[in-house]
This record gives C-alpha cells, sequence and structure tokens, in this order.
C-alpha cells in the first residue's frame, strides 16, 4: 500500500478524495473533485492589487525593466502520447471581414432618476426595450452584460439614445381584508389575483467604442492587444444566452434549477452542478473551453427545513435563533398563501402568536374607516385568512419590511427559492460528502461535455449568428508527452522507483532520520489510549531508522475542562506540562479531540511555535496502522530537521544549472478568506530553499497584509532607522547561513494564485521589491530571474485518447492548446486514482537563467517529488504547497469568524500583527 501523508494538519497533497476547505476558499481544486466557483467576487484583487501599485509609486519604488517573454521552444524528451482535451474548436466566418462589435454605454434610471443596480431587473429592461423599439434600433440584436455595457455587431443607426420602457409585472394586490403595509400578509383573493404593477424606467444608450472581431482570429502567433475586448464580448453573449434560461450565473458558470442537477451534503447545504464556457485563444484559433462545474445553495424549500438541517437538530425548540438571523438575512422566500417573494431583512422578537400589529377594522359601511385594534399575527391569520398556523405559533416570525416598516410572515408559510448561493467555508463532513457524490470518470465527463456543447445549441444564437461563429461539437485532439519519472535517494544509499506518481518507505528507512530523545505527549481526546499510540510510533520510528526514546510524560486533560473555551484549555495543558517537564522537549505530540475543524488547533499552534518555541506535531487518528504512524513520522522527521528522501541528482549534487551558482528557489502564495468580508485579512507567505545546492529544504515566513490584496506588500519593508523587515530579507540571511557563507546569484520563482492580468504586477511590484531587499544587503550586482506562475484554477482537463483512465502522472501538453504569444505549458505530474485529474497550468513569465523548453519542464515536474510531507507525486511544484500550508497554518493563529459583522461592515479594521515564529523553530520546517 503506496504511503499517503497523515491528513490533519491542513493536509499533505491530499488523497485523490480529498480536499482541504482552505483550498476552497482560494479555488484551489487540484484535481479528482468538483470545480468549486468562488464565494468571492473576482474584481476585488486586481483593484486592490492596483492600489498598492498606486502606494509603491509614492514611495518612489522604481518598476523594473522587465517584459513577459514569449514561447523559446517546446519540449521533446518523453513518450508521447494522443490526448482529447475539453477544448471545442470555434470557426468565425463574418460575412465582412471588417465586421466590428460596437460598445454602447448604458444606463438605466427610474422616473425619479433612481439608478437600477439590480442585474436582474436591467436585463428585463434591455429585453423589453428591444421588443418596444426594435425598428429603432436597426433589428439589431444585443448582448448586455448585465450592468453599463450593451454590444451589438456593426452600429445601431444612431450614437445616442433616450427610451422610455414600461416593464409591467403582475403581482398579489394587498386588499382591505389584506393589509400588508400593516404587518402580515394572507392569500390570495379573485380581485387581487390579476393586478399588475407597471414602472417606467428611463434607458439612455450612448456610443462607446468599437472591437475589431478579426483579432480574435488568432491564425499568426502574434496576437492583436484588441483581442481580450473580443473575448469579452463572447463571453457576454454566452452569459447573456444562460441568463435568459433563468440559470444561476457565478462569473463564468451557469447553472440551471433542475432538482436532477442538486445533490445534498448536509446541513442545509446542495451542491447545483452546472458548466463552465470561456472563449480562449491558442495557438490553433479560439476554442470554447467547456468544463463541468460546481456551486453550492441553499437548499429550497421549507424554512423551518432548512434551518433544522443547517442547525442539525430535531425539533424547532432546539434552533438558534441568533444563528438563524444572521444565516437568513438577505434570503428570497416564496410566500406559499400567495405568489410573491420577499428578501429576509431579520427576525420577529416575539414568537407568532404573541406578535401584535395595529389594524384597521371595517365599520358597518364596509370601508376602512373604522377603529383601529391590536392582533396577533397568530389571530389575523386564522381569523381574516382561514389559515390554522400549527407548527410555528410558538415560533419568531420572518421579517421581510423595511427597517421602520415591519411586514412579518410566519415561518410555516415561507419556502426558500431555489438557486440562492451559500458562500461560507463547507465543513469536513460536508467536503467529504461533496467529493463522494460528484465523481466523475474521464469517460463520464466526456460525454456530459460533448452532450451539452450539442444541447446548447451555441450556433443559433442570434448574436453569434451574426458574427459568423460556429463551435464544433468534438472535443480536440492534441499530443502529449509523458515525462520520465525521477528516481529517489533514501536511507542506506538505496534507490526509490516511484511508481504511477506514488512511493513508500516499506523495507526502507530514511535518508537522514532524527533522535527525539525527551518528549512528551498531550492529549484533549477521552476516546484515545496514548500510552498505546506512543508505544506504537516508538517501533514504527524504528523501522524507518527514527530512534525514539519513551515519552518523558503523558498528560491527559482534565474532564471538567473539556467545555471551557479552547485557550483556556490550552492555557491549562501547558501548566500541567511545565509541572512535569524538566526541560525544553524536542517534540510535543498532542492528541486532537476531532480532526482538521477542531477549535484546538490554532491556539495550540500557536502557544508552540510562537510563544514556546517547541516543534508539534497534532494527531487524530481514527485507527492506528503502520501505514497512519508512517505519514505521521514523516512529518516528524521534516520539522525536527532529517529528510525523508531526496531526488537521486540532488543527492549526487549535479542539478544542472543550479549546481554551478547559488541558486535560491521560492515559492509565493496568498490566501484569501472565502466568507465574503473585507475585514478579513488576507494571509502571504513566501518559502525559499536553504542549503544549498538542495532543492528540498525550505523555511517560510509569513505575513498578514489586506484583504483580498493578491499582489504580496512585504517582500521588502524598510523601516524608518535604514532597516528592512521584509520577507526576502529573512529568507536570504537563512539561505547564507545555510548554505557555506554562499549569496544567491540565481532566483526561481514560483508564483500562485495570480491571473493573467496581474502577470505584469509580479514582474514590476513584486520581483521589484525581491531586488531590492537583495540590495539592501549590500549586493551591486542585479541576480538572475526565472519567474513561474502555476495556476491551478482553471477548467482545462487533459484526457486519454485511448482508454477510460486518467492521463498518467508527468504528462505534459506545450503544443496546440496554449497561449499563441505567452510561454505556458499544462502539466499533470501527480496520478488520479479517481475522479478526473486537472494539470497545472504553468506561465513562464521571465526565463534569465536560460533554461531549454525540456530543461525547466524537468525541473517543475522534479519538484512535485521533493514535498517532504507525501509520498506521492504532488500535483504543483512544492515550494508553492508549502507557502500554501504555511498560510494556512498561521492563518489559524486568529479566529476571524469571532470578529463582529459590524467591524465588518465598517471595512476600515486595522490589520493585526501576525506573532512571530519562536527563534527556535524559525528556521524549521513547521508547515509539514
Amino acid at each position: 500500500m503506496t504511503d499517503k501523508v497523515a491528513d490533519i494538519e491542513e493536509a499533505a497533497e491530499p488523497p485523490a478524495s480529498s480536499q482541504s476547505s482552505a483550498d476552497v476558499a482560494k479555488g484551489r481544486m487540484t484535481d479528482n473533485v468538483p470545480e468549486i466557483e468562488e464565494a468571492v467576487e473576482p474584481s476585488a484583487s486586481p483593484l486592490s492589487s492596483a492600489d498598492f501599485l498606486h502606494n509603491m509609486e509614492a514611495e518612489q519604488m522604481t518598476p523594473t525593466k522587465y517584459s513577459i517573454i514569449s514561447r523559446n521552444g517546446i519540449g521533446t524528451t518523453g513518450k508521447h502520447i494522443p490526448l482529447l482535451v475539453n477544448l471545442f474548436k470555434v470557426d468565425v466566418n463574418a460575412p465582412d471581414p471588417d465586421t466590428m462589435f460596437f460598445q454602447y454605454s448604458v444606463t438605466i434610471t427610474l422616473e425619479d432618476k433612481r439608478s437600477v443596480e439590480s442585474k436582474g431587473i436591467g436585463r428585463k429592461v434591455i429585453d423589453k426595450l428591444y421588443q418596444t423599439y426594435s425598428s429603432e434600433l436597426g433589428g439589431k440584436r444585443f448582448a448586455f452584460d448585465g450592468g453599463r455595457a450593451l454590444y451589438t455587431v456593426g452600429p445601431l443607426p444612431l450614437n445616442k439614445y433616450k427610451l422610455k420602457v414600461l416593464l409591467e409585472e403582475s403581482f398579489t394586490k394587498c386588499s382591505a381584508e389584506n393589509p400588508g403595509a400593516n404587518g402580515s400578509l394572507c392569500k390570495e383573493t379573485k380581485r387581487s389575483k390579476h393586478s399588475f404593477q407597471s414602472k417606467t424606467f428611463i434607458v439612455e444608450i450612448s456610443f462607446a467604442a468599437k472591437i475589431s472581431l478579426q483579432s480574435i482570429v488568432f491564425k499568426e502567433v502574434e496576437s492583436d492587444s484588441n483581442s481580450e475586448d473580443a473575448l469579452r464580448v463572447l463571453d457576454i453573449i454566452m452569459r447573456q444566452r444562460a441568463a435568459n434560461c433563468g440559470c444561476l450565473l457565478v462569473r463564468q458558470s451557469f447553472f440551471h434549477d433542475d432538482s436532477r442537477n442538486f445533490t445534498d451534503i448536509g446541513a442545509g447545504v446542495t451542491a447545483v452542478s452546472g458548466f463552465h464556457s470561456s472563449f480562449r485563444p491558442t495557438q490553433r484559433g479560439l476554442f470554447l473551453n467547456m468544463d463541468v462545474s460546481t456551486t453550492m445553495i441553499i437548499k429550497p424549500g421549507p424554512v423551518i427545513d432548512f434551518l433544522l438541517a443547517n442547525q442539525q437538530v430535531r425539533e424547532p425548540r432546539y434552533i438558534d435563533w441568533a444563528k438563524a438571523k444572521k444565516m437568513l438575512k438577505n434570503l428570497r422566500v416564496q410566500a406559499t398563501h400567495r405568489n410573491q417573494q420577499f428578501k429576509i431583512s431579520g427576525l420577529s422578537e416575539k414568537p407568532c402568536i404573541q406578535l401584535l400589529f395595529s389594524m384597521k377594522v371595517k365599520n358597518g359601511n364596509g370601508n376602512n374607516e373604522g377603529q383601529t385594534v391590536d392582533i396577533t399575527v397568530y389571530e389575523y391569520f386564522a381569523k381574516h385568512c382561514g389559515i390554522e398556523l400549527t407548527s410555528s405559533a410558538y415560533l419568531p416570525c420572518l421579517d421581510v419590511g423595511k427597517p421602520n416598516r415591519p411586514i412579518y410572515l410566519p415561518l410555516e408559510l415561507c419556502s426558500l427559492v431555489s438557486l440562492q448561493r451559500y458562500t461560507k467555508v463547507l465543513s469536513p463532513m460536508q467536503r467529504a460528502s461533496l467529493v463522494e457524490k460528484s465523481r466523475q470518470k474521464p469517460q463520464d465527463r466526456i460525454k456530459i461535455l460533448k452532450s451539452a456543447v450539442g444541447n446548447y445549441c451555441y450556433d443559433d444564437d442570434p448574436v453569434f449568428a451574426a458574427c459568423g461563429i460556429s463551435i464544433e461539437k468534438q472535443l480536440t485532439l492534441v499530443e502529449g508527452r509523458v515525462l520520465e519519472t525521477p528516481k529517489l535517494k533514501v536511507g542506506k544509499n538505496d534507490d526509490c522507483f516511484p511508481n504511477s506518481g506514488r512511493w513508500n518507505f516499506n523495507k526502507k528507512i530514511l535518508l537522514q532520520p532524527s533522535h527525539i530523545d525527551y518528549w512528551a505527549v498531550v492529549n484533549f481526546s477521552a476516546r484515545c489510549d496514548t500510552s498505546y499510540i506512543s508505544r506504537e510510533l516508538i517501533r514504527c520510528g524504528m523501522s524507518k531508522g527514527i530512534n525514539i526514546e519513551r515519552p518523558y510524560t503523558l498528560i491527559e486533560e482534565e474532564p471538567q475542562l473539556r467545555k471551557s473555551n479552547p485557550v483556556t484549555r490550552v492555557e491549562r495543558m501547558f501548566d500541567l506540562l511545565a509541572s512535569k517537564l524538566t526541560r525544553e522537549p524536542n517534540l510535543i505530540l498532542c492528541v486532537l479531540p476531532e480532526r482538521k475543524n477542531c477549535d484546538i488547533y490554532g491556539p495550540w499552534k500557536k502557544k508552540c511555535l510562537s510563544e514556546i518555541g517547541v516543534v508539534t506535531q497534532c494527531i487524530s487518528p481514527l485507527k492506528i496502522t503502520d501505514q497512519y504512524l508512517t505519514n505521521v513520522l514523516l512529518k516528524i522527521n521534516s520539522k525536527l530537521g532529517g529528510i525523508n528522501s531526496l531526488l537521486a541528482i540532488e543527492h549526487s549534487g549535479h542539478l544542472p544549472l543550479i549546481k554551478d551558482f547559488p541558486t535560491m528557489i521560492l515559492g509565493m502564495d496568498v490566501s484569501h478568506s472565502s466568507l465574503g468580508r473585507s475585514d478579513i485579512p488576507s494571509i502571504a507567505a513566501v518559502v525559499g530553499s536553504r542549503s544549498w545546492p538542495l532543492i528540498s529544504r525550505y523555511r517560510a515566513t509569513v505575513r498578514m497584509q489586506a484583504s483580498k490584496l493578491e499582489i504580496i506588500e512585504a517582500l521588502y519593508k524598510p523601516l524608518e532607522n535604514g532597516s528592512d523587515d521584509g520577507i526576502i530579507r529573512e529568507l536570504l540571511l537563512d539561505f547564507y547561513q545555510s548554505s557555506n557563507g554562499r549569496k544567491p546569484t540565481q532566483f526561481i520563482v514560483f508564483r500562485d494564485g495570480v491571473s493573467e492580468s496581474q502577470f505584469k504586477q509580479v514582474l514590476d511590484i513584486e520581483l521589484s521589491q525581491i531586488i531590492k531587499a537583495y540590495q539592501h544587503l549590500g549586493e551591486v550586482n542585479v541576480p538572475k530571474f526565472t519567474v513561474v506562475v502555476a495556476q491551478k484554477n482553471h477548467h482545462v482537463k487533459l484526457f486519454l485518447a485511448n482508454g477510460p483512465e486518467n492521463v498518467p502522472p508527468g504528462t505534459v501538453v506545450d503544443t496546440t492548446i496554449t497561449h499563441p504569444r505567452n510561454y505556458d505549458f499544462y502539466m499533470c505530474a501527480h496520478a488520479g486514482s479517481i475522479g478526473t485529474s486537472k494539470p497545472v497550468h504553468y506561465h513562464v513569465l521571465l526565463d534569465e537563467i536560460d533554461f531549454s523548453a525540456d530543461g525547466l519542464q524537468d525541473l517543475i515536474h522534479s519538484l512535485s517529488y521533493v514535498n517532504q510531507r507525501s509520498t506521492t507525486a504532488t500535483s504543483v511544484v512544492a515550494p508553492i504547497s508549502y507557502a500554501h500550508h504555511a498560510a494556512a497554518q498561521m492563518g489559524q493563529f486568529f479566529n476571524f469568524n469571532d470578529l463582529s459583522e459590524t467591524s465588518a461592515s465598517e471595512g476600515n479594521i486595522p490589520i493585526p500583527e501576525l506573532p512571530k515564529l519562536h527563534k527556535n523553530v524559525r528556521s524549521s520546517m513547521f508547515f509539514c
């Protein structure tokens, strides 16, 4: 059985069926799991980066001279194999070679000049506009983005329009017997059922720009700068088509309200499957990228049923109404006794049977000018609507009114509307359920995608037809290469040959095992036998070459503390440790009461790593096996300075282009909150290689920065006294001290998470900061740089053309479907045993070290085999994986969920200072 690293501390490269909630938060779907659309709006990050760029310019930081390079060749090594890719060829045969998109600015207001912000209403207004004024607009069909831009193929007759649009919507009118304004609602009457509400909108249209359609026909390698605008128009046409079908739109994915696409994953959350669609330029022209996508929605249906499921209680009397109010706020409900939808603004303080409101009673003449009486909502529905409330009489009512004008609806008469997004982080149980129920084998995914492209009949869209656009219905055939698997070195100078991207330590020992002579075990879990765990760990350690003495002390948590808050529990445990230990331990093994989502984890790590300075390993074993213990020992050995394995070529000191010049490898990542809140800071982490010429040992440095800011701001951080407190200085000093006094003259930078629109900022801002930090240490010369961006949040999938399995580990594609101008390639370094594997999309922005195409691909492939916490090839290079784990682990030092809603709404909360790591663990691989 192949070793997989024990999965308690954020998870190592996850087994094929696992994915951490932190990955979901950032949209980091590695492979074999559903493509989950992010909760965070994509516009937040580039805007923040632009602000940061402005600040950098204000500080007179000179941008670098670097430009994004073009492709310098393609790889040739490896076994050639035929592949299919989920890209569908797009033919553009415009009737006129000079066909242009015309862009118009659109403003939609009400008659009182109030702006209309809702995209849903905006689309209805524009649809009505076309129906009403088609002849005045030359019969042109529109592509409307739902906001302030409208596109046509060819020009409208005039450059400016100001038109009135009357929009009518049927609704249920509140009659004299149905006084909604007084606080409650009742069933429809024959008189009110056919009422209509009319609103007049003013639509102003003015010409803005022309966009060439021919710019998207990539017949040559060089691309027109106008092409991004043209591609955006095509994507808008695609989104409009989905919107017209009533789909939920999430960025470039769309989801139908079809229960066949729904999967219940627990706690009132439903996964809904849909499709991602976007147009992509490639070396062979324009393609449509179509993929299966998933987003989370609130489970539609009765509100009470949702609350019971969400809070996992059996009866309404156990519902936490404070949590319920927070969860329900701003959700839409359908009143089941009448045909109308409302948005929830809150909950009543009193139950339905006690909740009073004032209403006027008719006098003898039958009009409403009689006396005003107070009546409960319960009585109102019973006497005036003929509805006997049962399950919600003693429960709060939903408030669907305005702050000063409440409207109350009994809970049992309300159902949650379908397709309302759930944007919170999934629990481990929900994640496991989602993965289990959403797996798709490669051949099944191929069938679904081919069917989708055929069923949606994109060729029939009138705007596409006007462009002469047609889309093929078959996946594209490409040629891939499978790179040779690197050989590893383990203990006793043994060779280790990974098979299908996996290896193990059966009958092998670690390359450099540690010695643990003084350690302790603490137990927060009542169900674990720590004596048995420690004995088995010692036994397994001996078989792997690790000499582990008996633990000096085993401490069980006091039972009366188990209901205390996490910080109190941790502090008390350390008080007990201090009373037992006589000196500083090598290691503290911590047994947690539950996996991953344990609230003790963050305070425990903060205490150990920041305050005490001791290496710690957290576990929560469901079953003690050799497999599990080996995984734990791999992590412990790495944290204590040992080495589990090295690349054979690294062990021999013969790494090309790295062995001759001191080379530092950087892995850079920024983790953002997925809670959709502007008060939660982002966390930037950078790992740097140490002990050159090794490429398997790293040190991490982590900083907090402004929320949603993607560009790292603390790489170079000059202080008033002239010193530098930035990330790079720390890593450079560590490299110097661990590499026999050698300073790096080359940097290989792996950057994760940035979009193509931010590539230039990586060079202009981040690379500039690295150079500043380097020169601040007294170096005049500028080192050489190779900068590579790794993207995992994309929708390109590779399939074997002649088999049902996933593509083999080491598969590379660097022709046909790659960018027409830039230097990029796809690599699937890992093995996918279930589901459909997804490659990492690597973009080479700069290469002053002058790697050959084969040389750089081999290095990246090899760096997927050096992760010390894993015995499987990781999907992305180890430095990026380490940076992600470091950010996630130190982010646990704070409980951001405790920040108040008030502070979230203010949006000006100062960024907290991240506690510094203790000097004893600062250079350790604590993130393993």
